[in-house]
């Protein structure tokens, strides 16, 4: 056993629905509602496997509260210049691993397809996500999401959050 076996079914069910919801979120281009998928004091970071692997502390973008997540979406949405483009994620392995004070580790698999103004489509990024959820109000909430893509080749100008 994994010291998981007595999360309830509903607690189980509601974190998977929290992961599922995001990704759809992202995919059908509300990323105005990102930062609500997080608690206000929440942390997120992409960063590579390997950087990961050697405990390297830079990653690819970071974000130390839902203030600075706000902001990233108002940059895409006023300031950067990019390609337009839309993601379609694909998720699987979600597994809680733990919890601790009402705060739950959870790590799933994700794949990104990226399809570009002109149809054309790629396999964006792969890897894992390992979550840190905790429930607020009731609702279950990002308090960290770390995002290791499988590649350390990541396209320069990520606008959209993985």
């Amino acid at each position: 056993m994994d010291g998981t076996a007595n999360i309830a079914v509903d607690v189980r069910q509601r974190i998977e629905d929290l992961i599922a919801d995001y990704a759809h979120m992202i995919d059908d281009d509300r990323l105005e509602e990102w930062p609500d998928y997080f608690v206000e004091d929440c942390y997120y970071r992409m960063i590579d496997r390997h950087s990961y692997a050697k405990g390297y502390t830079i990653g690819i973008m970071e974000c130390s509260s839902r203030g600075m997540l706000q902001d990233r979406i108002l940059a895409l949405r006023e300031a950067n210049v990019f390609e337009p483009h839309c993601y379609r994620h694909l998720l699987s392995g979600t597994r809680i691993t733990g919890e601790k004070d009402g705060v739950y580790t959870v790590v799933t698999s994700y794949t990104i397809i990226r399809t570009m103004q002109e149809g054309d489509m790629s396999v964006f990024s792969a890897g894992k996500y390992l979550d840190e959820v905790v429930f607020e109000g009731g609702e279950p909430k990002f308090r960290s999401r770390l995002v290791i893509c499988d590649s350390n080749r990541v396209h320069t100008l990520i606008v959209i959050p993985i």
